[in-house]
C-alpha cells in the first residue's frame, strides 16, 4: 500500500473513531431516558413517533456522512466503495468500544443489540456486526491494495452475486424476529402507524427475540468471503498474465 493510501486510511480512521464516539453518545442519552436501569430486551414499548422519526433521519444521515467521506477519499467507484465500507466498519467497531468504556455494555459479545430501526428493528448479538465490520475492512484493504499495485478493480457478476446473496441472508437474520412479530401478529396492514398502535406497543413490550440464527449468519458470511476470495484471485491472476505477456 502506497503512502497516499496509508495517509488516507489514517485520516479516515480518525474520522470514523470520532464519529463512533458521537454515535455512542447519542445512544447513551437515549438509554438514560428510555432504559435508566440498563438496556435489555424486551423493548420498553416503542419510541414515540417524533423521536422515532428523528432516529430514522439520524440513521440515514449517518450513512450519508460515510458515503460522502468515501466519495471524497476515492478516485473511482471501487475506491469510493472501499473507503466507505472501511469508514463504516471502523465507526461500528469503535461505537461498541466506546459503549463498553462508558456504560460497561455489552456484558459479552453475545449480548443482543438493537442495530438499526429502518424500516423496523434489526437485532443481533454484538459479535455479528463486529464480524461483518472485520470482513468489510478486509475487503476494503484488498481493493485499495490491488489498485495501488496498478490493478484495475472491478467486481464480476459472480462476485456481485455472492456479495448480494450473502448480504441478503445476513440481513434476513437481523430482521427475522420483529418481521415475525409484525406478520404473525397481524400488524402488517398497519405498518406505517405501528409507533402509535397500542396493540403493537404492548406486543413489543413483552416480546423477547428468539435465539439468533448463527448458522444462517455464517452461511451469509461464507458467501461474502467467497466473493472476496474470487475477487482477489481473479485480479491477482490477471496481474500474473499481464507480467507474463510483457516478458515474452
Amino acid at each position: 500500500m502506497n503512502k497516499e493510501s496509508s495517509r488516507t486510511l489514517t485520516i479516515l480512521s480518525v474520522f470514523a473513531i470520532a464519529m463512533g464516539f458521537f454515535e455512542s453518545a447519542v445512544v447513551i442519552y437515549l438509554r438514560k431516558i428510555y432504559y435508566p436501569d440498563g438496556f435489555a430486551f424486551p423493548l420498553q414499548g416503542f419510541l414515540e413517533p417524533f423521536i422515532l422519526n428523528v432516529e430514522w433521519i439520524r440513521e440515514i444521515s449517518t450513512i450519508i456522512m460515510l458515503v460522502c467521506i468515501g466519495y471524497l477519499a476515492g478516485k473511482n467507484i471501487y475506491e469510493r466503495i472501499a473507503y466507505f465500507i472501511f469508514s463504516f466498519a471502523v465507526w461500528d467497531i469503535f461505537y461498541y468500544i466506546f459503549l463498553k468504556i462508558t456504560l460497561d455494555w455489552p456484558a459479552s459479545l453475545l449480548t443482543l443489540d438493537l442495530l438499526f430501526l429502518i424500516p423496523l428493528p434489526w437485532i443481533a448479538p454484538v459479535l455479528a456486526p463486529i464480524i461483518i465490520s472485520i470482513t468489510m475492512i478486509m475487503l476494503s484493504l484488498i481493493i485499495i491494495g490491488l489498485q495501488d499495485k496498478g490493478i484495475k478493480v472491478n467486481f464480476s457478476n459472480k462476485e456481485w452475486s455472492l456479495f448480494i446473496l450473502g448480504s441478503i441472508i445476513i440481513l434476513y437474520t437481523f430482521l427475522y424476529d420483529y418481521s415475525k412479530l409484525i406478520f404473525a401478529g397481524g400488524f402488517a396492514k398497519d405498518f406505517f402507524t405501528l409507533s402509535v398502535n397500542p396493540a403493537f406497543i404492548g406486543a413489543v413490550s413483552s416480546f423477547i427475540p428468539e435465539e439468533y440464527n448463527w448458522l444462517l449468519f455464517f452461511l451469509g458470511e461464507i458467501f461474502v468471503l467467497l466473493g472476496i476470495f474470487y475477487l482477489y484471485n481473479r485480479l491477482k491472476f490477471k496481474k500474473l498474465m499481464r507480467h507474463y505477456e510483457k516478458s515474452k
